[in-house]
Parts: C-alpha cells; sequence; structure tokens
C-alpha cells in the first residue's frame, strides 16, 4: 500500500510541476512559427525559428513579459508597407537584438536593445520587416548588415505581408 501512495504523490506532484510550468508561459497571443533563413554574404547560411507577429496587436505585444527566449528563435515583425520602424522595450525584460529589414529580405541595421527601457530603437531608413533575437545572437552567427532573410524554402517574405 505505501508504494501505491508514494505512486499516486510523485504522479500528482508531475501534474503539478506540468501545470505550473505551462501557467509561466508569459505569451498573450499563440503566433505561428516559420523557419527563417538567413544567407551570409560569403553565402554560408543561419536558420532561425521565428514567430510571427503579423496583426497589429501582435506586434505591439511582441516579447513584452517573455523571461527566457532561447538561442536560435526569434520573432518576426512584418509590416504591411515600407516604413521607418521604431522598437523600444517597455514591459521585456530579455536583453535583445534587432535586426531591420527591408522588403528585399536585406537586413539594413542591427541593434542591440536594453531590457524595460523606452529608448525608441529607429530603423536607418524606410524598412518592411524587423526581426527579434536573444542578444548577441546575431553576433555570435557572423549576421551583419548586407545580410539577406527569406523563409525556409527559399520564398521572398513579402508572401508573409500578402497572407
Amino acid at each position: 500500500m505505501h508504494s501505491v501512495c508514494k505512486r499516486i504523490f510523485f504522479i500528482s506532484l508531475l501534474v503539478f510541476f506540468a501545470s505550473v510550468t505551462a501557467s509561466c508561459d508569459t505569451r498573450k497571443y499563440k503566433l505561428p512559427v516559420e523557419p527563417l533563413t538567413i544567407t551570409k554574404q560569403d553565402g554560408t547560411t543561419v536558420t532561425v525559428s521565428a514567430e510571427l507577429a503579423v496583426k497589429e496587436e501582435e506586434r505591439s505585444y511582441g516579447f513584452m513579459n517573455r523571461k527566457n527566449i532561447p538561442d536560435g528563435t526569434g520573432m518576426l515583425f512584418v509590416f504591411e508597407a515600407d516604413q521607418i520602424l521604431s522598437f523600444w522595450m517597455k514591459d521585456t525584460p530579455h536583453p535583445l537584438s534587432i535586426a531591420y529589414i527591408d522588403s528585399r529580405g536585406i537586413i539594413t541595421d542591427i541593434f542591440d536593445m536594453t531590457p524595460y527601457s523606452l529608448s525608441s530603437i529607429k530603423s536607418s531608413r524606410s524598412v518592411r520587416f524587423a526581426l527579434e533575437v536573444p542578444q548577441g545572437w546575431f553576433k555570435e552567427n557572423g549576421i551583419t548588415k548586407g545580410d539577406s532573410v527569406t523563409l525556409e524554402s527559399g520564398s521572398s517574405l513579402m508572401i508573409l505581408v500578402r497572407q
């Protein structure tokens, strides 16, 4: 009887921790995920698994309140028209780097951003996309201005604008 009680206790404990872990996910929106391929100027590639923030409310919320963003993941912000973009880190505890990307898929700027900062980080010119990743990920992977971003299938990011 004692071993049955132990099993029930451990199963209950596992269920409790699973529910606590699930409730710790601070995502307000369940966003689709798309693998992106970044082709560096030397021809080598790096893949990042990016959540797609397409709607205004998804873009406005972004990574707010997320404490853990694993390496190799990020969020791609998709806009309907080319424009000067400006991002800040209000209510965002995880340090991020941002790449601004033009409508051809070319990275035009890369900036590091400070957690909780209300300072605006603006693109240097009109762009269509922004890709946020954990801070330092671009540098660690040798990604720089001039590199290009496509969907893993090789399709242009512009397909996402039409969805």
